[in-house]
């Protein structure tokens, strides 16, 4: 997986993270292209321990892949029927209010 912790000042933290083999594909979701960047998603690889660790302290989190959205839905942050599918990938956002 990759992840990348975004601070936005008085807003908190975005936590993004995506499963590995997405890094640099575009997906297409009806008219609109899903552009998984390492600018947004890191590029550095982390282990699931470290995604999780990094889910659990987020403010808001945007995930992308079969992998880190299972690993949210194990830990009960969401369930699978919150995910949109972006072709066969599902993708989560998840936002503290």
């Amino acid at each position: 997986m990759y992840l990348k912790v975004h601070h936005v000042p008085g807003a908190g933290e975005v936590v993004a993270a995506c499963d590995s083999e997405l890094l640099n594909v575009t997906l297409m979701h009806g008219d609109v292209e899903v552009c998984i960047t390492g600018g947004f998603y890191g590029t550095e690889r982390a282990a699931e321990e470290e995604v999780g660790r990094a889910l659990l302290g987020a403010t808001n989190v945007n995930i992308i892949g079969k992998r880190v959205v299972a690993l949210a839905v194990a830990m009960g942050l969401i369930r699978e029927e919150d995910c949109i599918m972006i072709g066969d990938v599902p993708h989560a956002q998840i936002f503290g209010v």
